[in-house]
């Protein structure tokens, strides 16, 4: 087998980030390590670029901490060092009556606002499609919730100027294509980009936005799939039509029909089980075990832009359905926490759960 088969076989089997320190010959190899450098618990999907996958396991927290984060990367991560993120600006040009630029520091001095998001890449699950779909084969880890602090994009706006004719805005990164690859460029409705909660961030979790999370600024489209958090964002674009690029319509349909394009979601269910005794014929390990064979479980729901306002799980496929205690942490535009109790002995393990 050549370097070029190994690496790409072990890009699309996902393998621990430990094997990356094996390939010393591979173009970037150095600059991946730096980047990738706390996310050794996390699982390749790709080397270059930058694909890592959160096991299911690890998302036992509300908020993700940054190194247990997913990354998704349609590109090579731009180098940027903290003295270029000092001099970062941010461009602001189209449909606009005065065209500006906005440094990092004069962003800071912005009304701050914060926001609890969950962030999904569109493809989370696609190794469960059938037919299968092209793309990173992600499994269910390409998920995670973050709180994410700075400027509102309206208040940008605003200081620009924004006409009339300006009816969307293309967000672009300081990422480059790779090879004919083109831009990747997402744009936003007037209406969304004026929402008081999208922002543009330079923190997350109270700390300077990690390099492969988009330092020194994202966009933060809260509710949308995660692919309007464009990272390392240099350029708001206010335009008069939809941008026809590749990134922003994409010509992909899933096997129902339905349009990838961005819309308001619907209600989700992710799965993911702190107890791990599961076993009925294991021995009980507290006296509520023993005396009722029974398991607690955590999971979480989220909709996008809807609250989560109830959770059923059902024991029995779906025949009778009780309510699921939730977490005391509910935000809009986060996943909503939910715990179940029930009967190994008396129910099947064959379960099912709904969000209203």
């Amino acid at each position: 087998m050549n370097r070029r088969d190994f690496i790409a076989g072990i890009s699309g089997a996902g393998t621990a980030l430990g094997l990356s320190r094996y390939l010393p010959g591979n173009p970037g190899t150095a600059f991946t390590q730096e980047l990738i450098k706390g996310k050794e618990r996390l699982i390749i999907r790709s080397l270059r670029p930058e694909d890592l996958e959160t096991p299911v396991g690890l998302l036992n927290s509300w908020i993700t901490p940054k190194d247990l984060f997913y990354v998704r990367t349609h590109t090579y991560v731009p180098s940027i060092d903290e003295r270029a993120g000092k001099e970062w600006k941010l461009k602001i040009d189209g449909e606009v009556e005065r065209p500006i630029e906005l440094t990092l520091d004069e962003l800071k001095k912005m009304p701050r606002a914060t926001v609890t998001v969950t962030l999904e890449c569109a493809g989370n699950g696609r190794s469960f499609f059938d037919p299968p779909v092209a793309g990173i084969q992600w499994e269910k880890g390409a998920v995670g919730t973050a709180r994410c602090t700075g400027a509102r994009m309206s208040d940008i706006l605003k200081k620009a100027g924004v006409k009339s004719t300006g009816k969307y805005i293309a967000l672009d990164g300081a990422d480059k294509p790779i090879g004919k690859m083109p831009d990747f460029i997402r744009n936003v409705p007037m209406e969304k980009a004026m929402h008081p909660d999208t922002i543009i961030a330079y923190e997350m979790n109270g700390e300077p936005i990690p390099m492969l999370h988009g330092f020194p600024l994202r966009s933060v489209v809260p509710g949308w799939e995660g692919a309007y958090a464009v990272k390392w964002l240099n350029h708001m674009q206010v335009i008069d039509k939809e941008h026809e690029g590749f990134s922003s319509r994409p010509p992909i349909a899933i096997p129902t029909g339905a349009s990838l394009r961005a819309r308001p979601w619907i209600p989700k269910i992710w799965f993911h089980s702190r107890d791990s005794w599961s076993n009925p014929s294991s021995t009980p390990r507290s006296r509520a075990q023993r005396q009722n064979r029974a398991r607690s479980d955590s999971q979480v729901s989220w909709a996008g832009e809807s609250n989560i306002a109830r959770v059923d799980v059902s024991m029995d496929n779906g025949s009778t359905w009780l309510p699921a205690k939730l977490g005391k942490e509910r935000e809009r535009y986060a996943w909503q926490s939910f715990e179940y109790e029930f009967n190994i002995a008396s129910r099947g393990l064959t379960f099912s759960c709904r969000a209203h």
